[in-house]
This record gives structure tokens, sequence and C-alpha cells, in this order.
């Protein structure tokens, strides 16, 4: 029988919190030549989630990858989580997830073998939930591990979403709760309910599909999905790529139960600051946002939910659809978009 291995014990930042921070990689990504064709329809330029290229008037093919260190402490669920993680990009896009490859860092003389089927095991599962196709991947020696997919998807040209197409008038409409990056924090520091740490983990390994599809039912046209730079961050680049900025109520966005109380509880992970230094002098927030809720929306997310920026006459419906093909979603209407301000967010 195969003894449990804590996957947790072996990292200092797991998820989508080991990120590079943002504004660095920014610096790096701008020494690089742009690409120039005609069929790349999204590129590196708007910081989308995923590269897009037109095959044909039918069809374009979605390229992403995305993989990270341990998020939790079961090898499964790891696995589960990181393919979700990677997923949501293609759905971000508008796409649907056909093929992907698995990238694994892993070291045999430090970890049981077992732990290494486990997680690839839970990948496959999340992929085939998809109804997707695992073809193949690559492994490094490395410690402490790393997990996550390389996905190959569709869209038809017309029917794109990009983080550069919200416009003035548009409501904001997040997809899940944030807080997941607090949660694993106080479940390494012992500040977490049990109950709290297993409702991130749920959310975590739900796909972002229904929200999705729905979006493009009512003609979505900017969206991003909510990872390593936080709320605060994410939105940012998306409002920042289409020109205009964001007014965001504070107090409508959802929050992961017990996700505040870690944070009040000083267990505030050091991706948290990096995204804060990142979105800057670009974000005002009113007198009435304390400091922890100001955290908290630069709290780092894993698979985390869809911000959709969508026409004020179907937000509403939107919302309704979301959460009645996904019980579990809480999909909610958390802001506006403005025309182009002196700040990019405005968080009230």
């Amino acid at each position: 029988m195969n003894q449990k291995f804590d996957l947790l014990s072996t990292i200092e930042y797991g998820g989508c919190s080991s990120k590079l921070p943002a504004g660095l990689l920014s610096e790096v990504l701008k020494e690089l030549p742009v690409a120039v064709d005609p069929n790349l329809l999204v590129d590196v330029d708007t910081h989308d989630d995923a590269g897009v290229y037109r095959i044909n008037e039918e069809t374009a093919l979605i390229f992403t990858t995305d993989f990270f260190p341990p998020i939790c402490s079961d090898p499964f669920e790891f696995g589960e989580i990181a393919a979700a993680n990677a997923l949501s990009d293609v759905y971000a896009m508008g796409g649907t997830p056909l093929l992907a490859l698995n990238l694994m860092m892993f070291s045999q003389e430090k970890i049981p073998m077992h732990v290494f089927g486990e997680i690839l095991k839970g990948g496959n599962e999340k992929v085939r939930e998809a109804s997707a196709l695992i073809v193949g991947g690559h492994t490094i020696d490395d410690h402490p591990p790393k997990y996550g997919l390389a996905v190959v998807g569709t869209v038809h040209p017309d029917k794109l979403i990009t983080n550069a197409g919200a416009r003035p008038g548009d409501r904001l409409i997040l997809t899940k709760s944030i807080g997941t990056g607090a949660l694993v924090s106080g479940q390494k520091n012992g500040l977490s309910k049990p109950e709290h740490y297993r409702m991130a983990l749920h959310q975590m390994k739900r796909l972002n599909l229904n929200a999705a599809q729905a979006a493009g039912k009512f003609g979505v046209k900017g969206m991003t999905d909510i990872t390593g730079f936080g709320l605060a961050g994410h939105a940012l680049k998306m409002a920042d790529a289409s020109q205009v900025s964001f007014r965001i109520h504070t107090g409508q966005v959802p929050l992961l139960p017990g996700s505040f109380d870690v944070f009040e509880k000083g267990s505030i992970p050091g991706a948290t600051f990096r995204n804060l230094e990142f979105t800057g002098k670009e974000v005002h927030f009113t007198r009435s946002v304390g400091y922890n809720l100001k955290m908290l929306v630069h709290d780092a997310q894993t698979s985390g939910g869809l911000l959709m920026a969508v026409n004020p006459d179907h937000a509403d419906q939107l919302v309704r659809e979301i959460n009645l093909t996904d019980p579990d979603s809480g999909a909610v209407i958390i802001g506006e978009v403005l025309p182009r301000s002196p700040r990019i967010l405005y968080f009230e």
C-alpha cells in the first residue's frame, strides 16, 4: 500500500502565486521582437491569456501553457487543479480545448514515484472532463515538483474573445470567488479552517467551461481569467488592453469563506505584495476599502474565475445563465467599464 505524501511540504509558494512579478516579466518581454503575421490574431502585445492563429476562415488555433508547484497536499487533486488552470486560458478566449501535453518536473530521489502517477491521473481526469485529449508530454528531474499542461484549442475567428474587448458602459461579471491564495497560505500556517480550505480546493478544480459557453452565447467580446496576478492585476491588464478604465464595487466582489480571516491574522503571501507593487499608481482605492480587502483583490488566484465585460442589457440575464448551468459558480456583477480616466482601476 502506497503511503500518503504531502506535496505542500515541498514548496514555499504554490500554484499561480509562484509566478514571476508581472512588472519584471513585462520588462523582459518588451525586449523581444514582435511576431508579425496577418493570421496571428492575438500575440503577447496585449498580455492576453493565449496566442491565437487563424488557419482558415472557419478555424483559429489557441495556444497556451501553464504549470506550477503544488497548491495542495493530495497529488491527484494537484493534477486536477493544474489541468483546470491550464485549460482555463482556452475558455477565456472563447475557445474549446482540443489537445494537451503534460509538463512535469519531478524528483524520483525525493518523492515516491506513485505520487508522479497520481498527479498525471488527476490531470488526465480533468482533461477528459473538458472533452479534450492528452497526447504526450515532457518530464524533467527537478525539485520541488511542478505540473501543468500545454494546450491547443480551437475557436471560430469571429467568435474569439480577448482581453481587449471591454467597452465603456459594459458591466463587469466575476464568475468565481477570490481568496484561494489566502486559504492555501493559511493551510500551510495552520490558520485556515479545514472546511474553508476544502471549499477553495473544490473551486479550483472546477472548469470554466459553462461560464465560457454562456459568455459566447451572449456575445461577450472582452474576457480574461483571474489567476496569479490577482483580480486587480488581471483587471488592470484587461482595462489597459481595452483602453478603458474599470470601476469595481469592492463590496460586491465575492470572497471565499475564511479568506478575509486569514489575512486579518497576518498570513499574507508574498505574491500579494508583488501584485500590489505591479498595480501601483494605476489603481485608486476609496477610503472605505480597508487594508485587508485591498490586499485580497491582489491575492494570487489559482484556477480562478472569468472576468467578463458584458453589454449592460444582457448582464443580469448572463449572470442567471451562468449560475443556472453551474450552481456552484456564484457569478455576480462587480462593476462597470468607464471611458479611459486618470487611473485605470477604481475600487470603491
